[in-house]
């Protein structure tokens, strides 16, 4: 079968070690299904892969992608959830997986995943928006309806608007009622976090007119002082990544005086990966997707990744 793998790893030019081509079909044992991919979506994770951050070298080459819709053994149209665990909260299992790292993932004709991972699609939603919720839009649904702790109508910073959890939880934040504020260096991506639904936009590190009640931060140490003094006292900032660095300075002055709360999120169950596409079925919100391509142009979807050209998701298709 075709598809996208990471041959070698290279945390300097990532993207040397992509290759496109055959590999071998899966074979699913005992437990696991086969998925025929329709569509899936590119996640700075499969960047961080090609970096060699959380792959062992023995596992490659790997199929890249945690994100799929595509029908499963019965022709029946499915989301495929990334998270390979056990227990009623897999992302709580110390042995836990994302698919792509000791698995195969989803950037291929037909992927292998536990029978338990499947979750159905429904049918307001195209493959191509199924598809995105996996891994972005479920950390997104996670961080804001169960970790932040919030009710309607609180106010909710959102750092970095332009990726895929970004977008998705301004969107969210949107439809579950909460006030949403976002920031980005770029004022094009500012104009359409606006589009998007945000109530005001911020350039990165501004002064806010207040202090919200929740920080989303994806960005990590570029933005995490700014979180933190953005923050009313009592507040929480909810961190699910680090994308530009995991030790800033950690300020605890600030967190023990102000009583603020750091709660770290990591994707959803597939419990939440249902609801997520409930909720997506019944308000009408559908991921924002930057570009589709067909998976043979890969490639292309990766490198404008890499180049932080990218305001919500590249999907590919099948």
């Amino acid at each position: 079968m075709f598809a996208v793998t990471a041959a070698r790893t290279d945390p300097d030019h990532p993207l040397a070690g992509l290759r496109l081509g055959e590999h071998p079909d899966p074979s699913p044992p005992d437990g696991w299904t086969t998925v025929a991919v329709k569509a899936a979506a590119l996640n700075h994770h499969d960047l961080w892969t090609l970096k060699g951050v959380g792959i062992r070298q023995d596992r490659l080459p790997i199929v890249l992608g945690c994100d799929a819709a595509g029908l499963d053994e019965d022709g029946n149209e499915v989301i495929v959830h990334a998270v390979i665990g056990s227990g009623a909260d897999e992302t709580l299992d110390p042995r836990r997986s994302l698919l792509s790292e000791t698995h195969d993932g989803t950037f291929a004709e037909r992927v292998a995943v536990p029978r338990r991972n499947l979750v159905p699609k429904p049918a307001a939603l195209s493959f191509e928006e199924a598809a995105c919720l996996p891994t972005a839009w479920l950390t997104a649904y996670r961080m804001l309806f169960d970790k932040a702790g919030l009710e309607p109508g609180a106010t909710v910073l959102v750092q970095g608007a332009g990726g895929g959890v970004a977008t998705a939880l301004i969107a969210l934040g949107r439809a579950g009622g909460y006030r949403v504020w976002a920031t980005s260096r770029s004022e094009e991506k500012r104009a359409r976090a606006l589009d998007l639904g945000a109530d005001q936009v911020f350039e990165v590190g501004a002064r806010l007119p207040e202090r919200v009640d929740a920080v989303m931060e994806t960005v990590g140490q570029a933005t995490w002082s700014h979180s933190l003094k953005s923050l009313r006292p009592g507040g929480r900032v909810v961190v699910s990544g680090a994308t530009s660095g995991a030790v800033p300075p950690a300020d605890l002055n600030r967190v023990f005086f102000l009583q603020l709360s750091v709660i770290g999120s990591t994707m959803g169950t597939r419990d939440q990966l249902r609801r997520l596409a409930v909720f997506l079925e019944q308000t009408g919100v559908r991921p924002v997707i930057d570009r589709t391509l067909p998976l043979s142009e890969a490639a292309a979807g990766f490198a404008a990744m890499h180049e932080g050209e990218v305001f919500g998701k590249v999907v590919f298709t099948n």
